[in-house]
């Protein structure tokens, strides 16, 4: 599988507007691309990651090793084929891989962002993926997909730049993020800002990171992209390398230690303040309110074709917000199918080995590569 791995500045003369009304420059953007552009540029794929991914969607991670968080999907014969399509994978703004963000250097000082770095939202990091189009001479998608908080971005796409976006995909996800995951969100924000380690968010002057408060936020989110079926099935209430209860604190249980792996491991890769700014700009996404309150209007003469997929047991995006999309895009009379796949895996099922995902992806893709004539 051809891989390239690149990053692009845009200068102080071409700044990334931000919804809040600043002007962000100069702005790098790192991504990586797979598999190759055709001579008419019909066959590019966007591919948005959600909260805690990067551009390494199908390829090792520098930092962890681990291979690529989407690699089920991306490759010669999967259903984002690389010998048919090119896929392009961008860090977000606001990210912590290469990505203009809070760890980055602020020209004005000569010193990282940290808590100076503007609040960014999903328009904000769309508006960057379609700066990096222009400049790769790209001038529309033939599909746009993502889950998660990728699947915030794969909408805002069709409902800023529906003329770019022949087809999409948007995955796991909501138009808008609802108070349970605000308040989620919080809890995760609040455990960093009370690191001693955070230091008002200038951790990297003063030569630390709150790794305590990050790996909380990490353990908390964690939860909520699993179901109770699916940890009742991995841990029940087993004990972790011991026979009997501690009477103390130390992790007794399996999913105890699993969940402190878990957050020890995520601090490893990923940035606090990318981890304030992201999850803010989540919370910050509603696209029906940028629209007077009517979402149906955000994709008012779409020519978009629509593929909605959701999961039974996902109860951070939860079928119903599935469902609020599918009617705002019958509302408009869009080409949009819907699928909801049964499964006990929770959030997290559209990163894993999901059969009846791949089947429905592969013929959405393969019926809108037809009528692309790729």
């Amino acid at each position: 599988m051809e891989r390239s791995s690149d990053k692009v500045t845009f200068s102080v003369e071409t700044p990334l507007k931000l919804s809040s009304g600043i002007d962000l420059a100069p702005v790098t953007m790192a991504y990586e691309t797979y598999g190759t552009l055709n001579a008419e540029r019909t066959n590019a794929v966007l591919v948005c990651h959600a909260l805690t991914g990067d551009q390494y969607a199908a390829s090792r991670h520098p930092i962890t090793g681990k291979p690529g968080w989407w690699e089920t999907i991306i490759g010669p014969g999967k259903p984002l084929d690389t010998d048919r399509y090119f896929i392009i994978c961008p860090n977000v703004i606001g990210g912590c891989m290469g990505t203009t963000g809070p760890r980055e250097t602020d020209p004005a000082t000569g010193k990282p962002w940290g808590i100076r770095f503007p609040v960014i939202t999903i328009a904000d990091m769309v508006r960057g993926q379609a700066m990096l189009l222009d400049h790769l001479g790209i001038p529309d998608l033939f599909c746009a997909i993502g889950g998660s908080m990728g699947g915030m971005q794969v909408l805002q796409w069709a409902s800023d730049y529906g003329d770019r976006v022949f087809a999409a995909a948007p995955i796991a996800t909501a138009a808008r993020h609802s108070a349970q995951n605000i308040a989620f969100h919080e809890v995760g924000r609040q455990a960093i800002m009370a690191d001693p380690d955070w230091h008002g968010g200038e951790y990297l002057a003063h030569g630390t990171s709150p790794q305590k408060g990050l790996a909380v936020a990490r353990m908390t989110a964690h939860i909520t992209y699993l179901s109770e079926v699916a940890l009742h099935r991995k841990f029940g209430r087993n004990l972790q390398d011991r026979e009997a209860l501690s009477f103390g604190f130390d992790a007794d249980f399996q999913v105890e230690s699993y969940l402190r792996h878990q957050g020890i491991t995520f601090v490893d890769r990923f940035d606090a303040n990318s981890y304030l700014y992201i999850t803010r700009a989540m919370d910050y996404f509603d696209l029906a309110a940028d629209h007077g309150g009517v979402l149906a209007d955000a994709f008012k003469g779409t020519e978009t074709r629509f593929c909605v997929i959701s999961f039974t047991s996902d109860w951070l995006f939860p079928t119903v917000e599935s469902r609020r999309i599918v009617q705002a895009l019958n509302a408009v009379a869009a080409d949009v199918s819907f699928v909801e796949i049964e499964t006990d895996r929770g959030h997290d099922a559209f990163l894993l080995d999901e059969p009846e995902m791949f089947r429905t992806l592969r013929g959405f893709l393969q019926s809108a590569a037809e009528a692309r004539g790729l």
